[in-house]
């Protein structure tokens, strides 16, 4: 499977072997054929080993060295198809690692075979020479001719021998290359058919959502955006790159999953719009008659307690009404919107309202709590200042723990809590006291209180 991808994935470019090479190589490949075989291609094709006649094996004087020269060729040819041999297998793995890979150690080992390859071409071109300047089938041969011939084509298939070697030790130091490269390809016919497995669950689940009455264009829309990315994925990493056609199928994946499980939701999410509309209208209706509540309590803080203690809560009915009146303007919009299928503009609208009624309770709720909270410490005023008072000796406690004298970081904030709680204990003297003004001020010095013991806390936990 790697050689079949490399070989779809090579981009064009100059053979490492020159034409005349590659004219030589059919002619040396089938010499090299085992002997039954030799004989059937020499009798179809007699003039691809004789160079246009057939040898004359009745050799005369000299025929020892013209058979070491003979030898010689034969050697040359097999070291010369070996080597070509090996450059090819060598490419493989070398478009193989182009492919995936573009690392500056991918860039070196690309260098170095392209220098490999112009040695070969060149004693490729060496072997070729030889040959072509020798004819050992020429009836007239003589020893010495024969014996340059040989020493011609020796040293000819030494060169290839050796440039072969160089070749294999180069090929074994890809391993790392070459394990990464394919690791990384064994993933890419995986990740895209997991991409088209998801695109068709989406499609699918899509499906069903219609099947039921939901339009989700939203999601028909998402999906269709994907096309163009499915496109390049059948268009094929030969075109597109592995690395990239892997990152594509896996983005591809995620879109096509998260719109298959929006589609699942839909449903769920259209029946949840559903119970909050049917929810929020009953919650508005509630506070529309709590709101009514708010007058005859607005009347009795009026009556028995002073202005301060209730002036803030005057524009509560009012403002309770206005708001409610904005709550049901804003569920008749979501509920529009959940008809024409526009989920998420109903979930904003629907969290909208529900923000809104959430202030307008508390405001209501508001006066209730004051007038409680101002009958109970008009009624008994000793529970709210031991109240505040236990704080600040426990905070006092706390910042003496292990000194003999406070830090005065903490000391002053404690004992302008003393004095507040004094104050306004004071300020409760007369007939008419602002009851409302002494709770918010035991709650702040309380607030206070607490901030002073957080310090200390902290400082001590550091270490400090």
């Amino acid at each position: 499977m790697t050689a079949t991808f490399a070989q779809s994935v090579r981009p064009a470019g100059r053979l490492s072997i020159r034409p005349a090479v590659r004219a030589v190589r059919a002619t040396v490949a089938l010499a090299l054929l085992p002997l039954p075989l030799l004989a059937v291609a020499a009798a179809a094709a007699p003039a691809a080993f004789a160079g246009g006649g057939t040898r004359r094996w009745g050799w005369g004087r000299g025929d020892g060295q013209r058979a070491e020269a003979q030898a010689a060729k034969d050697a040359a040819a097999a070291a010369f198809y070996e080597l070509d041999t090996a450059q090819r297998d060598l490419r493989i793995s070398m478009e193989t690692i182009a492919a995936v890979d573009s690392s500056p150690a991918a860039r070196r080992a690309a260098q170095e075979f392209a220098a490999l390859g112009t040695r070969i071409d060149e004693v490729s071109g060496a072997y070729i020479t030889a040959v072509d300047a020798h004819d050992l089938d020429r009836e007239d041969l003589d020893s010495s001719t024969a014996a340059r011939a040989r020493t011609d084509l020796t040293r000819a298939k030494d060169e290839l021998v050796r440039v072969k070697a160089d070749l294999e030790r180069f090929g074994q130091g890809l391993g790392p290359l070459l394990a990464g490269a394919e690791a990384e390809l064994s993933r890419l016919a995986p990740a895209v058919e997991r991409a088209r497995q998801g695109l068709l669950a989406a499609t699918e689940a899509l499906d069903a959502v219609r099947a039921s009455g939901l339009r989700a264009d939203d999601l028909a829309a998402r999906l269709a955006a994907l096309s163009p990315e499915l496109t390049r994925l059948n268009q094929g990493a030969g075109q597109h790159g592995v690395t990239e056609t892997i990152g594509r199928a896996e983005r591809v994946l995620r879109d096509a999953d998260a719109i298959r499980e929006a589609a699942e939701q839909l449903p769920q999410r259209a029946a949840e719009i559903d119970k909050r509309l049917v929810s929020l209208r009953t919650r508005a209706q509630a506070i529309t008659t709590r709101a009514a509540g708010v007058v005859p309590v607005l009347s009795e803080l009026r009556r028995r307690y002073t202005a301060p203690c209730w002036q803030d809560l005057q524009q509560v009915p009012e403002e309770a009404r206005h708001a409610v009146e904005q709550a049901e303007t804003k569920i008749r919009e979501a509920q529009t919107a959940r008809d024409e299928q526009r989920w998420p503009d109903a979930t904003a609208l629907l969290s909208t309202v529900r923000a809104l009624l959430t202030t307008t309770d508390e405001s209501v709720s508001a006066a209730g709590d004051r007038l409680r909270r101002l009958d109970e410490v008009s009624a008994d005023r000793q529970q709210e200042v031991e109240r505040t008072r236990f704080a600040i000796r426990d905070a006092q406690r706390l910042a003496m723990a292990g000194r003999s004298t406070p830090d005065p970081r903490h000391a002053a904030p404690l004992d302008e809590a003393v004095a507040r709680l004094d104050r306004a204990v004071a300020g409760l003297e007369g007939r008419h006291p602002d009851w409302w003004r002494f709770l918010t001020e035991t709650e702040e010095v309380r607030r206070s209180v607490a901030a002073v013991v957080q310090a200390i806390r902290e400082e001590r936990g550091a270490g400090r």
